[in-house]
């Protein structure tokens, strides 16, 4: 047996394509020091997950599949998104400056793009919204910042991805990288320097699990199984099921043409109360409903309120008013509640991500969502807490007039930069004294002739 030959045959046992495998050796991760996630994870998926891509999302139990589209169908999920993302997207991103007294708020170039136009196709309203919104339906939020040219500092734009369209994968470094599929193009690297990655509970370093595909799989999968039983049910007439009986035995083939007629005859809501003919012996039977159907309102309400536990939110938010909140009573504190306990999760994300790559330096400047709008009292109790930080009664006050103008963006005026000190101890002493002291002998009152 020749050299050659047993080359050949030994070559023939390597699995795959001879081409591919000599482009993986010159192009591959020992060539190149690159390591993808792919190629980290040499091993079978799972059953249920290979079930899930084929499916084009994750099945639950219930039998319908999950993702974004058949999410965003119940009217629970579209309500917690759309509040949470929408709450978000009307917030004002401000830029600050430390100071050796604490900060200040500042005019910065980032301000336009973080508040106004982030991209040439899109509002900022509409960036935050997709943002977050990206978040809850796939656990990760992706939007890469535009430079003049990879030399430069300054950027000039955010363009958000979907979450589908970004591969996060590793270096031989363990450094994160992430390769873009855009919707016209070639694919390409981008640097993590230049890419916001905002990821949600579960995070593992690539990607986090989505909130919607994950955690709330079963409650929105039952929650569209009752929604399509719901819907087949009021299409006959909202009638329980029944059954025709016959005395004689009927053919396989008359059986078939029998419910084929009475289903084109009577089927649907138009024809749900047509009166009936029957012929040949035939009976209506109805079939008694069953409890699972009688209590098909009480799984909805157990959907509603477990994909808002699982998001944040609460149910009266969404328009559940079954069950008050021991937030207190008022829409202030509800909005301090909500931003508190549900907003504050993303905000933070995003304020520390952004200050992470707009300053990598750690430069004396800084951005952080303003949420002063949303928590702010009725206007009573507003009036009465800026009377006290301007100082009432003698008090001294903390807060000057133009501040206070400020805050009700109303022009300064001048001389309003001072703050009230107040009456101290000794003034007020004084003044008693000389408004208590007696008159010397003689000396006339006042208001006298």
């Amino acid at each position: 047996m020749s050299e050659a030959f047993k080359a050949a045959q030994a070559k023939a046992r390597i699995p795959g394509s001879a081409v591919l495998n000599a482009w993986r050796a010159e192009h591959g991760p020992a060539t190149t020091g690159r390591i993808s996630n792919i190629n980290q994870t040499q091993q079978s998926l799972p059953v249920q997950e290979l079930a899930n891509i084929l499916a084009g999302g994750a099945v639950s139990s219930a039998g319908p599949v999950v993702n974004e589209a058949t999410a965003m169908r119940v009217s629970a999920v579209y309500a917690c998104v759309a509040l949470i993302a929408g709450a978000i997207s009307t917030l004002p991103m401000q830029t600050y400056q430390r100071t050796p007294t604490g900060r200040e708020r500042v005019e910065h170039p980032y301000w336009w793009l973080l508040n106004e136009q982030p991209e040439p196709n899109v509002s900022a309203a509409v960036f935050w919204e997709y943002m977050v919104a990206a978040r809850l339906f796939h656990g990760d939020c992706f939007a890469e910042i535009v430079r003049p040219s990879f030399r430069s500092n300054t950027i000039t734009g955010f363009k958000a991805h979907h979450p589908l369209r970004v591969d996060p994968f590793l270096d031989s470094q363990a450094d994160l990288w992430y390769r873009v599929q855009p919707l016209v193009g070639a694919s390409y690297v981008v640097h993590p320097a230049d890419m916001i990655h905002i990821p949600s509970l579960g995070f593992d370093g690539l990607r986090s699990p989505s909130p919607i595909t994950y955690a709330a799989r079963q409650a929105v999968g039952t929650a569209i199984a009752a929604s399509e039983h719901n819907a087949r049910f009021f299409s006959n007439g909202a009638r329980p099921d029944f059954a025709l009986t016959t005395p004689g035995n009927m053919t396989e083939e008359q059986a078939k043409l029998l419910r084929a007629t009475w289903g084109e005859r009577h089927g649907g809501v138009a024809n749900s109360h047509l009166p009936a003919i029957l012929t040949g012996g035939l009976q209506i039977k109805e079939l008694t409903m069953s409890p699972v159907d009688a209590q098909i309102l009480e799984t909805s309400k157990w959907d509603l309120e477990e994909i808002c536990r699982i998001l944040g939110v609460p149910p009266f938010m969404v328009g559940s008013t079954e069950k008050t909140t021991s937030w207190g009573s008022g829409v202030e504190n509800m909005s301090r509640g909500f931003v508190k306990f549900t907003l504050l999760r993303d905000l933070v994300k995003f304020n520390q991500e952004f200050n992470r790559k707009l300053w990598p330096v750690r430069q004396k400047y800084f951005v952080e969502f303003d949420v002063s709008g949303m928590e702010r009292g009725d206007l009573k109790s507003e009036n009465e807490a800026l009377r006290i930080a301007l100082g009432r009664a003698g008090e001294p006050g903390w807060m000057s007039q133009n501040e206070v103008r400020h805050i009700k963006m109303l022009p300064p005026i001048e001389g309003g930069d001072a703050i009230n000190q107040g009456i101290t101890q000794t003034e007020s002493v004084t003044q008693t004294t000389t408004e208590t002291a007696p008159k010397p002998a003689g000396q006339p009152d006042e208001g006298a002739a």
